[in-house]
């Protein structure tokens, strides 16, 4: 069977290719020095192929991406050399390294086309969805207004944003993030490229629209044979999407070949972390394996030795920190037996518009609706839903940071609903919560010491700023970082670095609660295996409880002793981690399993043959 796969995917004489890089390296200068962020990476890729490329921040893969469209900004950045052949239909064969700004600006979002990882930030705030769109068609298209205006809305419809006359004259911030993502996939399919750069066009989704663009781009590739170059951190959605791979670390590409290849018999170290570090929907795992299980590398990241690697295959590591299942059930029916640390009942949050000189509400949405629930000492209670189900309202309304309109938040016997403003300040320091964005999270303008000892001080623990500051030391080297950090400020730091600034702040005050509100989401997948790891070393140190909220169902299965799905503000079902993915009761649960990437051999070969008979389908179409 395997063999049958492999000769399907081996016709690479039957295709054409479109693009083709050659020794691309890309330097970039600062005040410390050059580094080498792109170093001689040659790939090609085919009409209608898509090729994944993998590999954390710092990696090189969006540069990589970017010097495509000729978007690298000089200075600081500079092509040191190389060739990026592209087979154009204005040019015909060309190289885009040498040809005029003219030209280049012609191609780009006409013949290669690119899908930017933040919509909000890529979309003009300015004008509406819909004009931003029509733009591109005018411009690269010549199309008058009016015919600008029917294209942009069936592009609207065939990428599936909801009402699309009402999204066209609606500005970006009134959109959800999945729809502010299919209106940038509209207007990069509006000109029918020839090739489509998708810059983690997923990344912070949830899984029920991650899937449907996935599907929007498999469609793309089928329908106008458009070559895709999809990059990405997350290998699951590498292995549903992708034909061939291409991992990248520090710049280098350290392994390329077939998706089932990558999957099935990775070589390299570094792959292999990557793979292994992926929680696990199948497995229940005491600790994810990390990167540095499988390599060693120096202060800078690069590679020092392999030879003492802890694990030396994805497996090894997996049966290594295996778990069985009854036991974890067994410790979570024991922490069940005390009392709940926190009990919610029929808690209800409501949002108002209004609307009028006389601000006449309008439009009441109940995004948390007649809710109720325990917690237990010592659990992880996790909280999963697609975006607007109401879990992200439901942990800010725990903590009154949004006021509920009704119910009860019983917090160790007290309803701190009924408290005063100044009770839920002394509240604060048993009750924390870790944002999203650790960037927002922590001001510019103060060392993380500062940040980490401000809080103390607010709440007059210990008795001077000598041993606050003694304290946040402490803090830093529990969550893994340097001593030295003390004095830095957020922008020198990683995302996941600042992320551990903000879990040592949120420690400083010794709570008994933690509130984590996708904490990991924008996270490499092995940093977050790292902050995951750390998470569950800290409940176990300080015996913490935790409310994880994420639209990933994967990680919230690892990381929770029990998991409550929410959908529209309501609670579908709440079980044991391992009896939602499972035995799960709601369709709706179902359909949100359904839709994550599994990233296992099976599947990724069912996809394969999906693939290779719409091909084949089409090919029977057009010569009918």
């Amino acid at each position: 069977m395997a063999k049958h796969f492999e000769t399907l995917f081996k016709s690479k004489e039957e295709k054409e290719i479109i693009l083709s890089v050659k020794n691309l390296t890309i330097e970039f200068s600062s005040d410390e020095g050059s580094v080498y962020a792109v170093n001689n990476v040659s790939f090609d890729l085919y009409k209608g192929e898509t090729l994944g490329i993998v590999g954390e921040s710092g990696s090189g893969k969006s540069v990589t991406s970017m010097s495509l469209l000729r978007l690298i900004q000089e200075p600081p950045g500079k092509i040191k050399h190389g060739e990026i052949i592209f087979h154009s239909k204005k040019f015909g064969k060309i190289d885009l390294l040498n040809i005029s700004r003219k030209q280049i600006r012609s191609i780009r979002g006409d013949e290669i086309a690119m899908i930017f990882q933040e919509p909000m930030s890529s979309l003009n705030p300015v004008f509406t969805c819909g004009n931003q769109v029509m733009e591109t068609l005018m411009l690269h298209q010549k199309l008058k207004r009016k015919a600008a205006k029917e294209n942009t809305l069936e592009l609207f419809e065939r990428v599936k944003i909801p009402n699309p006359v009402e999204t066209f004259a609606k500005y970006p911030h009134q959109l959800s993030g999945g729809q502010m993502q299919r209106v940038m996939i509209a207007m990069a399919l509006a000109c029918k490229p020839s090739i489509l750069i998708a810059d983690e066009p997923t990344t912070a989704l949830d899984v029920t629209v991650q899937a449907r663009i996935l599907e929007i781009l498999q469609e793309l590739r089928h329908d106008r044979e458009t070559a895709t170059v999809f990059i990405t951190h997350d290998l699951g959605v590498v292995a549903e999407i992708a034909d061939k791979v291409m991992v990248m670390y520090k710049g280098n590409v350290v392994e390329s070949g077939t998706v089932l290849d990558i999957f099935d018999k990775p070589q390299h170290p570094y792959t292999k972390g990557l793979l292994a570090c992926r929680p696990r929907l199948d497995l229940k795992l005491n600790v994810l394996p990390t990167v540095g299980d499988f390599m060693q590398t120096d202060k800078e990241g690069y590679i020092t030795s392999i030879s003492n690697a802890k694990f030396k295959s994805v497996g090894e590591a997996l049966l290594n920190n295996y778990q069985v299942e009854n036991e974890h059930r067994a410790e979570v029916a024991e922490k069940m037996k005390s009392a709940p640390i926190l009990e919610i009942k029929n808690l209800s949050t409501e949002y108002m518009q209004s609307k009028g000189i006389f601000k006449k509400k309008v439009n009441i949405t109940r995004a948390v609706n007649d809710v109720s629930f325990e917690v237990y000492p010592g659990e992880t209670l996790g909280l999963v839903g697609s975006s607007g189900c109401g879990k992200t309202t439901l942990g800010r309304s725990i903590l009154r940071l949004i006021e509920p309109c009704n119910g009860a938040i019983i917090f160790e016997g007290q309803n701190i609903m009924q408290f005063s403003q100044r009770q839920l300040r002394s509240l604060r320091k048993d009750i924390q919560i870790i944002f999203q964005d650790p960037y927002a999270s922590l001001n510019p303008r103060i060392s993380i010491g500062e940040a980490i000892v401000e809080p103390m001080r607010v709440h007059k623990l210990y008795d001077n700023d000598n041993e606050r500051k003694e304290k946040a030391i402490e803090l830093l080297e529990l969550v893994n970082l340097s001593a030295t950090f003390y004095h830095r400020y957020p922008h020198e730091f990683s995302g996941g670095q600042r992320q551990r600034v903000c879990i040592a702040r949120a420690l400083a005050l010794n709570p008994k609660f933690i509130i984590c509100d996708e904490s990991v989401s924008a996270l490499d997948v092995s940093v977050q295996a790292q902050v995951l790891n750390l998470l569950n070393r800290l409940k176990a140190k300080f015996n913490l409880t935790f409310i994880f909220i994420s639209h990933d169902l994967a990680v919230v299965k690892f990381i929770s002793d029990r998991i409550l799905v929410m959908n529209k503000g309501k609670i579908e079902e709440i079980d044991y981690s391992e009896d939602i993915y499972n035995k799960p009761k709601s369709i709706y649960t179902r359909e949100l399993i359904a839709s994550i990437p599994k990233g296992n051999i099976d599947d990724i070969r069912k996809a394969m043959m999906r693939r290779k008979l719409r091909d084949k389908n089409k090919g029977n179409r057009l010569s009918a």
